[in-house]
């Protein structure tokens, strides 16, 4: 069956909407800004587990959110999100009026509350401020979703076969457990804001996911990955190249990952060097690598203490008279920026405030040059705002989240970069990420590492990975190839309660120096 709600409800509804934003929330006392997001999103998908169908679902969500920033002496903000059914449909205007209404009244009591505690607690409670938000050219758009094969039109019996398919695709003598899922769906969202924004955006998405677990010598190994786009099924059944976009075909893309579990399964554990060794890292390493030590240390919200509690600091930003802005941290050969307008998962026309989005230079030749913000953070920061606020469904609060975050690529030619090693280690794919909570250093394993004798990759090794200081390892670059590739993440996680969030990171082959981690 159909869903119930589809896409195209927001066509009726948007006018009345637009109204209440823009003209009805000029009665709500103290009100300085009021905005709106609503969305409705069709989706369809299976999982499959060693060979036979598990699960399928076809549905959608339907849900709005509101944020509002009120009050006399000094403002504050206020939020409100719901998850909305078939039965919400008649009585749109009032549920989500009611939604405006919470939301004032949150935000009003949240600037009592904050001119209160300005009175009570001396220098300290001085530094409380207003709710500001930096100034943005108010924008009327729309922003068709791109796609062949519209995924409304997919019948759930091909999204069954694709994963069915694929997870057969990945089974050998050696693989013990294998499992693959896909899914498409077609997001439409709608932004309305008092000062006049009216932004109507949509966007296609389907991915696949796969795992294989294989019995070797030196034990069992796992490994899992993603593909997908911002596009419609044919990412999967015909898969899509673009530039630095690979993605195969779903069932080669099952085939090589199932071949790889069961090579790596095979090789011996590495035994890490006692010192530093010279590694040559290829994109998709680098595409974990600059998403945990570039891409979220970079999110200003994070630099700027708000989620220290929960899931730490960044090493960018110590507070606002010590942090590495406009500092060298890096090679002058490492230039890292995160771009919603270049192509790939995290691509979009306008963030959930309602900013343009343009590409943020976080490290350009070495230096800190940007942290990604929103409205609000730009503001803090006196800078002008880089349309990084994103939330996940819009019932949920949006958040500073890295778009489509890169290495930028060098003029090497990858081989030549290997060549020029005599000996070191070559290090292919990412697993498993670990973190110090402010980014200052790291340890991730790869899915395969490589000896390097005289210019040639030689043994292969399992269980391996680098660790470093994060700055330290960014100086000893001293290669960076041409080949950028740029792979999507889908399952980044922010926030609390945790929002997962579809981005594309990636770079291109990387020569620096680290020491080399083994088994446990």
């Amino acid at each position: 069956m159909p869903p119930a709600v589809t896409i195209d409800i927001l066509d009726r509804i948007r006018p009345n909407l637009a109204s209440l934003i823009q003209e009805r929330t000029k009665t709500l006392a103290g009100l300085r800004y009021c905005d709106l997001r609503i969305s409705v999103r069709e989706e369809k998908g299976a999982v499959a587990e060693n060979g036979n169908e598990k699960a399928s679902a076809e549905d959608y969500i339907f849900d709005f959110g509101v944020r509002a920033i009120a009050g006399s002496r000094i403002s504050a903000a206020g939020y409100f999100g719901q998850i909305l059914g078939v039965a919400d449909v008649t009585n749109i205007e009032n549920v989500v009026w009611q939604g405006i209404r919470q939301a004032h009244q949150r935000a009003r009591s949240n600037a009592r509350m904050k001119s209160v505690a300005r009175g009570r607690f001396g220098a300290l409670g001085e530094s409380l401020s207003g709710t500001d938000l930096a100034p943005i050219a108010v924008a009327k758009d729309t922003v068709p979703a791109i796609y062949s094969q519209d995924p409304r039109a997919v019948p759930l019996a091909e999204t069954v076969k694709m994963a069915v398919e694929g997870c057969k695709a990945l089974n050998s003598d050696n693989v013990v457990y294998a499992a693959a899922s896909t899914s498409t769906f077609l997001l439409r969202e709608l932004f309305l804001s008092s000062d006049g924004a009216d932004i109507d955006q949509s966007f296609a998405q389907t991915e696949g996911f796969a795992i294989a677990i294989c019995a070797g010598e030196h034990g069992t190994f796992e490994l899992y990955d993603f593909t997908g786009h911002q596009r419609g099924w044919e990412v999967l059944s015909e898969g899509y190249e673009n530039g630095p976009i690979v993605l195969p075909q779903f069932i080669d893309f099952c085939k090589k990952l199932g071949a790889d579990a069961v090579e790596v399964a095979a090789a011996p554990p590495l035994k890490p060097p006692d010192g530093p060794v010279a590694i040559v890292t290829n994109p998709h390493f680098n595409t974990l690598l600059v998403h945990e030590v570039v891409g979220h240390p970079s999110e200003l919200d994070r630099a700027l203490k708000y989620e220290t509690a929960y899931a730490g600091r960044s090493w960018f930003l110590k507070n606002m008279w010590e942090n590495q802005l406009g500092h060298q941290i890096a090679s002058p050969l490492v230039t890292a920026y995160s771009d919603p307008l270049m192509e790939g998962y995290g691509s979009f026309k306008y963030d959930h405030d309602g900013t343009p989005a343009r590409r943020a230079h976080i490290i350009r030749d070495g230096v800190l040059e940007e942290f990604l913000n929103n409205r609000q953070t730009a503001a803090t920061m006196d800078v002008e705002p880089n349309g990084s606020a994103r939330a996940t469904d819009s019932h949920l609060v949006p958040l500073i989240r890295m778009t489509n975050t890169v290495f930028a690529p060098g003029e090497q030619d990858p081989q030549d970069i290997i060549s020029e090693v005599e000996s070191g280690y070559y290090i292919d794919g990412h697993r498993t990420p670990s973190i110090a909570e402010s980014r200052e250093n790291f340890r991730i394993t790869a899915v395969k590492v490589y000896e390097i004798k005289n210019g040639q990759l030689g043994q292969l090794y399992r269980d391996g990975g680098i660790t470093a200081d994060s700055r330290d390892y960014f100086m000893s670059i001293d290669a960076v190839g041409n080949d950028l590739r740029v792979n999507p993440i889908p399952n980044c996680g922010k926030g609390q309660p945790m929002q997962a969030k579809r981005m594309s990171n990636g770079g291109p082959t990387m020569r620096g120096v680290a020491r080399l981690t083994g088994p446990g």
